[in-house]
């Protein structure tokens, strides 16, 4: 075999197509199978929404792949409310949703700093953090985290240090519902010249404090990443946005302008709708929380597991002991699918994740197969 025979890259297995066992399983019980593996919305969009998505005769031409002047200015009113922060448009711009960003960002700052070839992430985290370094060719090197769930930046070795493309961090947590310490982690990233991503797609879905921005403690060097896929309800449209150092943002609009992403018009319509809006988002923050509590006490009475309520995100985040096992019961006995929290790291593997996204009649569903 020559080198231009070798073997090369091999996408392993897509998480959630280890979970079709338990999918048969969940979906032989009356009323069909109650998928709280994934963290896809179920209720609805504001109708504004749908009429600017449906009436926004956007559909003709090429949309700006920075996101339309209308859209970009709806965020920055969106930020100032949320965050209290004033992000000038210029440092604003959109994509294609957020998990497609995250994917390739790493080989766009490979190209701007070819010196570098590490990408630094959470231990316990999304995956695409550690895939997006694998398809840039990157080293993925994950950050321990301490009992606050918080990244412990101080572990990370001086060999790492030097050798960090870019730092992501994900405040709340998915899976953990963690909050991050994000002054820190701007701090961390400035000292030692390193960016700081932070994806802060469910901040919206924050409990035990205000909602909280890496961009509250300054924009150089850092770039914050959202989406409306949890916020709104629009994880079909696919809109999401970055904001912050003005450098990283105009070389990543560049980059990406030549890739050719592009957030189609209609859908950049229907994002200024949705961004106008926070009743909806009080509406949806609301069901949330509910559900949490619902799912956590009714799971805690079933498995005798003390399940808390998670300081941010929609996500219950529990030690099971044996997480495959787990999984495979509550199927069995409840019809629900969940996540083992192998998903999302070593460090999170005898741990379950439940996203309480159904509706409340699949969700009590749930509870009275289970007996409760």
């Amino acid at each position: 075999m020559t080198d231009r025979d070798t073997v090369g890259f091999v996408p392993p297995p897509y998480p959630y197509d280890r979970l079709d066992a338990y999918q048969k399983l969940a979906a032989a019980h009356d009323g069909g199978i109650v998928d709280l593996s994934i963290g896809t919305p179920c209720d609805p969009p504001p109708p504004a929404v749908i009429e600017a998505l449906s009436q926004s005769n956007a559909e003709r031409g090429y949309p700006a792949s920075i996101g339309s002047e209308a859209l970009r200015r709806s965020i920055a009113r969106w930020m100032g409310r949320r965050f209290e922060i004033d992000v000038p448009i210029s440092r604003i711009s959109a994509c294609i949703g957020t998990k497609e960003f995250v994917a390739t960002t790493p080989q766009y700052m490979k190209l701007r700093r070819p010196g570098r070839d590490t990408v630094l992430y959470p231990a316990v985290a999304y995956p695409t953090y550690e895939m997006g370094a694998v398809l840039a060719g990157l080293r993925a090197v994950p950050v321990g985290v301490d009992a606050a769930g918080r990244m412990d930046l101080g572990s990370i070795s001086g060999d790492d240090r030097q050798r960090a493309l870019m730092l992501w961090v994900n405040s709340p947590s998915n899976p953990t519902g963690a909050l991050d310490d994000l002054k820190a982690a701007a701090v961390w990233g400035r000292t030692h010249d390193i960016p700081v991503f932070s994806d802060e797609c469910y901040t919206e879905f924050t409990w035990s404090t205000s909602a909280q921005s890496i961009l509250q403690h300054g924009l150089e060097g850092v770039i914050a990443v959202h989406s409306l896929s949890k916020r709104s309800n629009l994880a079909g449209l696919r809109v999401g946005f970055y904001a912050g150092d003005a450098e990283i943002v105009e070389y990543l609009q560049e980059v990406r302008k030549h890739a050719g992403f592009m957030v189609p018009g209609p859908a950049q319509a229907a994002g200024v709708a949705a961004l106008d809006d926070d009743e909806h988002v009080r509406v949806q923050r609301d069901r949330y929380r509910s559900r949490l509590e619902f799912m956590a006490s009714t799971l805690s009475k079933w498995s005798g597991i003390d399940i808390a309520i998670p300081d941010g995100g929609f996500y219950l985040w529990f030690n099971a002991g044996d997480a495959w096992s787990f999984t495979e019961k509550l199927a069995r006995e409840g019809g629900a699918l969940v996540s083992p929290g192998d998903f999302y790291g070593a460090g999170g593997s005898h741990n379950v994740r439940v996203a309480v996204v159904q509706p409340d009649a699949k969700l009590h569903l749930v509870a009275k197969r289970l007996g409760m």
